[in-house]
């Protein structure tokens, strides 16, 4: 039964980028990946900016081990909407994704995410321009939370979405109130899935086999998108394949060095020591979630001074 079910890598901003999409694609167990969001304020988006920021896009938007990259945009205005969407598919991109989800004050007070949650009517401005402007060949899906600072407009605003022919739509269980806390409300998410042509993916609080489960049973869904538990276990989407095959939950932690080091090696082609550095630093506030050896020595990592010191400290706590 849980054969064609689809695992989706969560776009999240200022980690999520190419470096960490091709260390993860390595790994595999995923379907695909969603890019960090390319923000679209004043003019449309350069064909060349998105291959700086979804450089798989050159490559017929795969990561080298061939996962599919799709393209997320984040934005207020129609037609600059549109107009960047038909420019990420000039630069390579299959899959245009619309955030209408984050919860980023910044964002929010630029009138893009979820502050646009608020009025459903642009919703469907947005993705009618984008449906109207690019090749009918081109999926499209988009992303919301459950509302703003309540659910009151949540099947407005999926109908809205629906209506302008949107195939596919990422819902994470929570609304922009409630940040990541508390627990996501995969029940409303059922609820969408069951009146809603669209293919629903179930985004919030999967972490592992257990909960996605769980979520499988609360929404129907069969479509799902993991954020923080990926930062949290890489090998989350490999460890879900494998125990619903009936596999052991596995323990990855003699790999961590040599992940690690991979990581090292990776973003060393693209960042300065000390964007590298602060990458691998970053990564492990969320790897301590999975791992109690990160946890444990999570200190010293930090400490680090320079890349080498990092990689000295980790053989050091991994023998």
């Amino acid at each position: 039964m849980h054969s064609h079910i689809k695992l989706a890598v969560a776009p999240m901003e200022g980690i999520m980028d190419h470096t960490l999409r091709q260390l993860l694609s390595e790994i595999g167990g995923m379907d695909y990946f969603v890019s960090e969001f390319v923000r679209v304020t004043q003019y449309p988006i350069p064909s060349h900016t998105f291959h700086r920021l979804v450089p798989e896009n050159t490559q017929n938007a795969v990561t080298s081990n061939h996962h599919p990259v799709h393209t997320q945009i984040l934005g207020s205005n129609p037609e600059l909407m549109a107009l960047s969407a038909l420019n990420a598919v000039n630069s390579g991109t299959t899959h245009i994704d619309v955030n209408f989800g984050c919860p980023a004050k910044r964002v929010n007070g630029h009138g893009g995410g979820s502050v646009l949650l608020q009025d459903p009517t642009t919703l469907n401005n947005i993705m009618n321009a984008i449906k109207n402007t690019i090749p009918e060949k081109i999926h499209m899906s988009a992303k919301i939370r459950l509302g703003y600072e309540d659910e009151s407009l949540l099947f407005e605003n999926v109908a809205a979405i629906e209506a302008a022919g949107t195939q596919s739509l990422t819902i994470h269980g929570r609304t922009k109130k409630d940040g990541y806390r508390p627990p996501a409300r995969w029940r409303r998410i059922g609820e969408i899935n069951q009146r809603s042509t669209m293919e629903v993916i179930a985004n919030g609080d999967i972490i592992n086999t257990a909960s996605l489960q769980h979520c499988l049973e609360e929404t129907q869904c069969h479509h799902f998108m993991i954020g923080r538990g990926a930062l949290a276990n890489p090998f989350v989407f490999q460890d879900i394949r494998n125990e619903l095959a009936g596999a052991k939950t596995q323990d990855h932690t003699h790999e961590l060095e040599t992940l690690l080091k991979r990581y090292i090696s990776i973003l060393q082609v693209h960042y300065d020591e000390i964007a590298t550095l602060g990458r691998l630093k970053q990564w492990c506030g969320n790897l301590k979630n999975h791992f109690s050896l990160i946890e444990k020595n999570l200190k010293p990592l930090r400490q680090s001074q320079s890349v080498n010191d990092f990689i000295t400290t980790l053989e050091k706590i991994s023998k």
